[in-house]
């Protein structure tokens, strides 16, 4: 009895069924953990053999860069992500590389790839703060987001970021990593890596950096938008000296160097200044997506843009526009090449590109349309219109004058912008017609059929309408404007430009007539200002209350388009087509075509049969106006009272004095072409001025007949300002 007890005692007692589960957990946590970590092993070295040579990474970029190249060669901007020279480890400056190391991962030396103590401590921090306020992204894991994944704050790229990190570790040495590192990560401003930012903030490469400098640089990786130095410098100072800080609490700089790095007086070379050639590459480099199908590797663009012309046409608007107001202009070659763009007065402070984008009535300068339709039709310079009182659907068009000349050429017409003449030849071809003409030219903004419409009452852009008077200066041959000629990847040409000369507008002859017309203007008419010593063919255009002032034109094979006027389409006083906007056409095309052979016009300038009066426009100018009865128009087609300014009488051969300000013009040496009040008006005087030989017949002006009912007797000349 005594044994049988004595052998119950000795069994072990059962265990609680607690412990046998947490005894169990253990064992399948355990196998768990070797199960992950064997798992972690595997992707760190699967990744580890897929893993880029260190060659490979030194010369693969991130991102497309593109080199903007002008017509001869030189680079006009750089785009895209910009590379310095890339340093090696041993070229770096020990400041530079204790900075960063202090800022952004002080364990570097010591941790696998992933620092699990700055992972807690970041924990704690944010979990204190009540959000995110520090990461706990290691110098490794940032080379692996910076190369291989996105900036997208995710788990599953969080998960991918440490093992590529880990991965990293087992390949590459820790200086290595270190080099990579500071040659690849993104410093703000476009600049990849220390050398390009300390040449885009300091003017200088990155081997010689002093301790501020570095600290600047270093500083930018946590927000490099934030921090740049040529967005706001005084948080780029600061954000140094929190650089510096760390580098003395972790033993890299002692407090003497601290105190002798001055960050605030640390020099930083001035930033570029973005000038003009930016609006005609914001215009040019949008079409490559639709030219070419390359997006990775660096491109090199090559481009129609003359930088001489460039240069030439910046200052001619600058100096010719009036205060307050803007300007754009665009110089097209013959062959559609786009030799010099101007959108605005000062791309830094507007890049909205008024050549391209703005959309503004033309004026008179759409009385091209008006023309080029009634040749086409049948008629020529030497036909004959009524300069008389007409209304057509209720609208009443008159001469800014509100006076008529009675029966006229069209030339005389068109060289001095007779509304009622444009009206009629509106009404005669019908409107829809001249609608069609301008689209045929290259108008892409829509076009109204109003009878007003051959007045200018359709936006239109100026790159459009320079198209189209360059067609025509191509003997009737459709001019498309291109920007780009070819492009190269990696030396390698993938697009080339070909023009297409096929597409014929209309017949040569209603391009010379026209041409004739065009000619007559800039050396009699309205456009006297833009002469510029050589045949010339343009049109002025004003709208009215001078909201606008247009001068385009063509010579030597250059068709040069100009638009002055204010955003907020306010009335600019003095402002017409045959003043500011001449003189910048005049002031630009002397120069661009200065080495360029002079061409003839296949047309010989022809007088118009008399000089109605003097036309002052050259020094004054007037804007165009149309009426409802008896109210002129202005832009928009509302009646507004305005005076009247210039006053015609009908055709006669006697030329009249000029006003006194023309006079006063005259004896300073610039008459704009005017003839001596005691001088005739004729072929002779027409060939000394233009320069051709003289002719041996001089032609006999039309004998003086009677004005017909409703049109006003000769006027007196009274100086004032003629229509355009």
């Amino acid at each position: 009895m005594a044994r049988a007890r004595s052998s119950r005692s000795a069994r072990p007692a059962a265990r609680s069924p607690w412990k046998r589960r947490l005894a169990l957990s253990l064992k399948i946590a355990l196998g768990l953990a070797v199960v992950a970590v064997g798992a972690l092993v595997t992707a760190v070295y699967i990744a580890r053999s897929q893993l880029p040579s260190f060659e490979s990474l030194k010369s693969s970029p991130n991102g497309q860069m593109i080199r903007v190249h002008a017509a001869d060669g030189s680079v006009l901007v750089s785009l895209g992500p910009s590379y310095g020279e890339w340093l090696s480890y041993d070229r770096i400056p020990r400041v530079m590389r204790d900075a960063t190391i202090a800022v952004e991962d002080r364990r570097f030396d010591s941790h696998l790839g992933v620092d699990p103590l700055g992972i807690l401590r970041s924990a704690y921090v944010n979990y204190e703060r009540g959000r995110r306020v520090q990461g706990a992204s290691t110098i490794t894991q940032q080379l692996a987001r910076n190369v291989f994944l996105n900036n997208q704050k995710k788990f599953g790229r969080k998960f991918r970021e440490a093992i590529l990190a880990l991965a990293l570790e087992r390949k590459f040495s820790k200086d290595e990593i270190l080099e990579l590192y500071l040659n690849k990560v993104y410093y703000g401003g476009g600049a990849y890596g220390i050398d390009a930012a300390s040449r885009k903030f300091f003017g200088h490469g990155a081997d010689h950096l002093t301790l501020p400098e570095a600290a600047v640089i270093a500083g930018l990786v946590k927000a490099p938008s934030n921090y740049s130095p040529t967005a706001d410098a005084q948080a780029a100072v600061g954000r140094a000296g929190v650089v510096i800080q760390q580098m003395v609490r972790n033993g890299f700089i002692s407090v003497a160097d601290a105190r002798e790095a001055n960050s605030v007086g640390v020099k930083l070379a001035p930033p570029v200044r973005q000038n003009s050639v930016r609006y005609f590459t914001d215009w040019a480099l949008p079409q490559l997506d639709l030219l070419i199908d390359e997006t990775e590797k660096p491109l090199d663009v090559w481009t129609t843009l003359d930088p001489a012309m460039q240069r030439d046409a910046d200052a001619a608007i600058r100096a010719n526009v009036p205060k307050g107001a803007q300007g754009a202009l665009v110089a097209i070659d013959r062959d559609g090449a786009v030799r010099a763009m101007v959108g605005g007065t000062d791309y830094v402070t507007s890049i909205y590109n008024r050549a391209t984008q703005a959309q503004r009535q033309p004026g008179s300068a759409f009385k091209l349309f008006v023309y080029l339709a009634a040749l086409e039709a049948g008629k020529t310079p030497e036909s004959r219109e009524l300069d008389a009182p007409v209304t057509i659907d209720g609208w009443s068009p008159r001469n800014d004058s509100r006076r008529f000349s009675g029966d006229v050429t069209l030339r005389t017409a068109f060289a001095y912008s007779l509304n009622t003449v444009a009206a009629k030849l509106g009404q005669a071809v019908g409107f829809q017609t001249v609608a069609d003409m301008a689209r045929r030219f290259g108008i892409t903004t829509p076009v109204n059929t109003h009878p007003s419409m051959v007045l200018g009452t359709s936006d239109v852009r100026l790159i459009d309408m320079t198209r189209a008077f360059a067609s025509v200066g191509n003997k009737g041959v459709a001019v498309a404007p291109f920007g780009i000629t070819r492009v190269t990847a990696e030396g390698q040409e993938i697009y080339r430009h070909e023009v297409d000369r096929n597409q014929v507008l209309v017949a040569p002859n209603v391009a010379a007539e026209m041409t004739d017309l065009l000619q007559t203007t800039v050396n009699t008419g309205t456009g006297r200002a833009a002469q510029i010593g050589r045949p010339v063919a343009g049109k002025t255009g004003t709208t009215t209350s001078s909201k606008d002032g247009w001068f385009l034109g063509f010579s030597s094979g250059l068709t040069t388009g100009v638009w002055m006027g204010r955003d907020d389409a306010r009335p600019i006083a003095g402002l017409h087509g045959g003043t500011a906007p001449a003189r910048a056409f005049q002031q630009f095309m002397s120069k661009a075509v200065a080495n360029r052979p002079i061409e003839q016009f296949e047309t010989a300038v022809t007088l118009p049969e008399a000089q109605l009066e003097p036309d002052a426009e050259s020094y004054y100018g007037a804007p165009d106006n149309a009426t409802y009865g008896d109210e002129p128009l202005d832009g928009g087609g509302v009646p507004t009272d305005q005076p009247p300014t210039a006053v015609f009488g009908p055709e006669q051969p006697v030329v009249q004095p000029l006003p006194p300000r023309a006079r006063e013009d005259d004896q300073r040496g610039n008459n704009g072409g005017v003839p001596p009040r005691d001088e005739r008006l004729d072929q002779d005087w027409l060939d000394r001025v233009t320069g051709q030989p003289r002719r041996d017949a001089v032609r006999t002006p039309p004998a003086r007949t009677a004005p017909p009912r409703g049109v006003a007797p000769p006027a007196q000349p009274s100086g004032e300002r003629p229509n355009q």
